[in-house]
């Protein structure tokens, strides 16, 4: 069941999550047309409400998720193999760096949106087993008694390698799952894990089923942002914990000088030479452009992170 659509966000002030609501506008965004007429306003809110931006390009709304779909769908297969271009290998080490934010629990319950290739779903597999293989060991050496059958008897009796814990990657393109599913066939995961297509805005799980929500470098794409936000708050149990790894502004102006020149000139041909679509590419740069400054005030007063000269950022929050 969906969340009701409204323009109520979710966002960390301390204790959790709380409305962001004021008089039916959203924080942190003011009106510039205050002293237009009323019938001006009206028509410029209500043209505002049915477009949006794809890239630098203003398109209608229920035409954007269509033309998202068709990108990912055309960069599917090449999908790594570009990223590791497009970042020289460093968005590895973010995606490292948001698990290590995450620190999941055994048993811990996690969604993974728009994570079609599984990257978070597979390190939060091997983190969590490790971790319950260490547990597994400090257990055995308390009991430095048992005899090797004893051992191997109790190894064998413990089935479940990742201690209860499960993730499920849910994605709107079923190119990308595709993609994901067989990296996991060829990695050998195979426990603890499940594809689901679904959208972001509109999430096919019950109420207080997951502990942990993430979402790498997807919620920029989505159509509302301020839905998939409710949505997030819907799925995470009462204590869970929401976390988005995302683009951000560079804050260094001489590297926000070279970022442009290497995002502009450099990525679209990197796309066009290795998987032979130029226009993808340079959507996925314009769309950083595009995201939203207000992201940080919809989770307002969120744990913020900033990493790698702010070309990236990890935003956090808590649903109690």
């Amino acid at each position: 069941m969906a969340a009701p659509k409204s323009c109520a966000l979710w966002s960390y002030c301390g204790r959790g999550w709380s409305r962001a609501m004021r008089g039916g506008q959203l924080l942190g965004l003011r009106s510039s047309w205050s002293g237009a007429p009323l019938n001006a306003r009206l028509l410029s809110q209500e043209k505002r409400a049915t477009e949006t931006h794809f890239g630098f390009e203003t398109v209608p709304e229920e035409e954007k998720g269509g033309k998202v779909y068709q990108v990912f769908e055309s960069v599917a297969k090449k999908y790594d193999v570009m990223n590791d271009m497009m970042s020289l290998g460093i968005h590895r080490v973010w995606k490292d760096l948001l698990l290590w934010k995450m620190r999941p629990l055994p048993g811990t319950q996690l969604l993974d949106v728009a994570g079609g290739t599984g990257d978070i779903a597979f390190r939060f597999l091997n983190y969590v087993q490790s971790h319950h293989q260490n547990k597994q060991k400090r257990q055995l050496r308390a009991q430095q008694n048992l005899s090797w059958e004893e051992i191997a008897k109790k190894y064998q009796n413990e089935e479940d390698s990742l201690g209860g814990s499960r993730v499920v990657v849910c994605d709107i393109n079923k190119e990308m799952l595709k993609v994901g599913k067989q990296k996991a066939l060829a990695q050998g995961y195979r426990a603890g894990l499940a594809w689901v297509l679904g959208d972001a805005e509109e999430l096919p799980f019950d109420d207080d089923k997951f502990d942990i929500y993430t979402i790498a470098f997807g919620i920029r794409n989505v159509t509302h942002i301020d839905q998939a936000l409710q949505e997030a708050h819907r799925v995470l149990k009462p204590g869970g914990r929401f976390l988005c790894l995302e683009f951000s502004q560079v804050n260094n102006p001489l590297i926000s000088r070279l970022y442009d020149l290497y995002s502009f000139q450099v990525i679209p041909v990197l796309g066009e030479v290795i998987a032979g679509d130029w226009k993808s590419y340079q959507y996925l740069v314009e769309s950083i452009r595009r995201f939203p400054e207000e992201f940080k005030e919809m989770i307002e007063d969120a744990a913020f992170t900033s990493l790698t000269s702010g070309i990236v950022a990890i935003h956090s929050g808590l649903n109690c």
